[in-house]
């Protein structure tokens, strides 16, 4: 990763500057009053249909191995998909395709996006399906949805993504499982005894499932903790920016803003979970006191200042504007552009909203001034801070992106202002949805335009989308 800047110093033009204050846009671009602002730009749509993003929920996210650890995903999943038709007023007999994001599946329901309608009560004839994108799912999931509109074949589509990290499926060796497949064939007793014969100790060590790439063995954590280095994100600055994360989710939660979730009650049990148990107030030198969780003793990378195992589910509406407006809905958000990027799974493993974000900016005709509201997927803090970094470089714009110049980096007071999955969690496939709600429901509360999300995902991919404020946008 080193050879990733060479001997160039990658830095901010301005110096970093961690303020939990949410500015409001100068300009006033869409109201819902009697006045209506001419909006500084228009986003061309590609779709001929007008796609809004009505509305969307989600269970509180939850450390694995908490309130949600003797659950099966697709319960969740029946959660979201119940909640959201509370939400919308829609009767499921509308909803035409439903789509669900998951990374570690449960074998027993392995489209779950199915199974999870089912046993939420939408009707036996409404086709669903499963995507996995790793951390950018439900983003999968969503844009697949507008692909489907676009195209004609449907009109009310469901999207979201559910991940349980309390139970995940632990396999067998390779040599055991070989063996009880040879053992279902085998018909004499003299067949069976050789089998058994040929049992060794190691048949008995069986698989853990690891966030770790296939390609390269590598850790996802250790990768973000050579990606700070490269990029010079001193350990401070990481937890810095953790430390941000979770006051702005706290601030977020406190100040009603989270209306994106929806209580939760555990079954078998009085106990109603209403928020996400991952948001930590601490202090500079509380973390400052964690060891290296990958590279030691010397990595920057924390159980601080990284994402945690999480469990929980989203769950969005999608369809044409003419469609929401015939049904009576007030939708967030126009869904007006995205974009998928991928590139080296080794070196440039989390890189990605370097990349995605500059491409939609300039598919959708915008610059970085016209944003505002960004909300980027935070697996690591040093992810976060490398991003930046690479975005308000000349030379990695010209060296790895054959751009003549930087974008820029997002402005921190527009950015990521309730927190994000440093602290709010990270259930793998349902953030994308999640970044979705905060986007549209910040530019409402925030009194914004355009808003741009970035994810980074396993195996060197990301997306970039961008959400316009709809002017019947209401925060609930």
């Amino acid at each position: 990763m080193a050879a990733l800047v060479g001997n160039t110093a990658v830095k901010f033009s301005k110096p970093l500057i961690f303020s939990s204050s949410n500015l409001l846009s100068t300009a006033r671009c869409i109201t819902t009053g009697s006045v209506l602002c001419t909006p500084r730009k228009t986003v061309k749509d590609r779709t001929g249909k007008n796609i809004v993003f009505v509305d969307g929920v989600r269970s509180p996210f939850l450390m694995s191995g908490t309130d949600y650890a003797k659950l099966m995903p697709h319960e969740l999943a029946r959660h979201a998909l119940m909640s959201l038709m509370k939400k919308t007023g829609l009767p499921k007999e509308l909803v035409e395709y439903i789509i669900y994001g998951t990374v570690i599946q449960e074998v027993k329901t392995s489209n779950i996006a199915r199974e999870a309608a089912l046993a939420a009560g939408f009707s036996d004839k409404t086709p669903a399906h499963t995507v996995t994108m790793a951390c950018i799912s439900s983003n999968q999931g969503i844009t697949t949805g507008m692909g489907l509109i676009a195209a004609g074949a449907y009109e009310i589509i469901v999207a979201g993504g559910v991940e349980s990290m309390s139970d995940v499926p632990i396999r067998h060796s390779r040599k055991m499982r070989s063996l009880m497949l040879r053992a279902n064939k085998a018909k004499t007793p003299l067949q069976k005894l050789q089998l058994l014969a040929s049992i060794r100790p190691d048949f008995f060590i069986p698989e853990l499932p690891a966030v770790a790439e296939f390609t390269s063995g590598e850790t996802m954590g250790h990768s973000a903790d050579r990606l700070a280095a490269a990029f010079k994100v001193s350990r401070q600055e990481q937890d810095q920016y953790a430390l941000r994360s979770h006051t702005l989710a706290n601030d977020a939660h406190n100040k009603g803003y989270l209306t994106d979730i929806v209580p939760f009650k555990v079954p078998n049990s009085d106990k109603v979970v209403e928020k996400d148990n991952g948001v930590r107030l601490s202090t500079p030198e509380k973390i400052a006191q964690l060891k290296p969780a990958f590279i030691k003793p010397h990595g920057t990378v924390t159980a601080a200042n990284a994402s945690f195992l999480t469990d929980g589910a989203s769950a969005c509406l999608v369809m044409p504007e003419q469609k929401a407006k015939e049904l009576g809905l007030k939708p967030k958000a126009y869904l007006r552009d995205f974009v998928y990027v991928s590139q080296d799974p080794v070196d440039q493993l989390l890189l990605g909203p370097a990349y995605a974000a500059p491409k939609v900016l300039e598919r959708a005709g915008l610059t970085l001034n016209d944003i505002d509201v960004w909300e980027f997927h935070e697996a690591f803090a040093g992810q976060i801070l490398a991003n930046l970094k690479a975005m308000d470089s000349d030379w990695f714009a010209q060296t790895y992106m054959g751009r003549s110049s930087k974008v820029g980096a997002p402005p921190l007071d527009k950015f990521n202002n309730w927190g994000g999955s440093l602290s709010i969690g990270h259930p793998f496939a349902a953030t994308g949805v999640r970044l979705a709600l905060h986007t549209a429901n910040r530019l409402i509360r925030e009194d914004g335009q355009f808003g741009l999300i970035a994810a980074c995902a396993a195996g060197g991919q990301a997306v970039g989308m961008i959400l316009e404020r709809h002017p019947d946008g209401v925060p609930t």
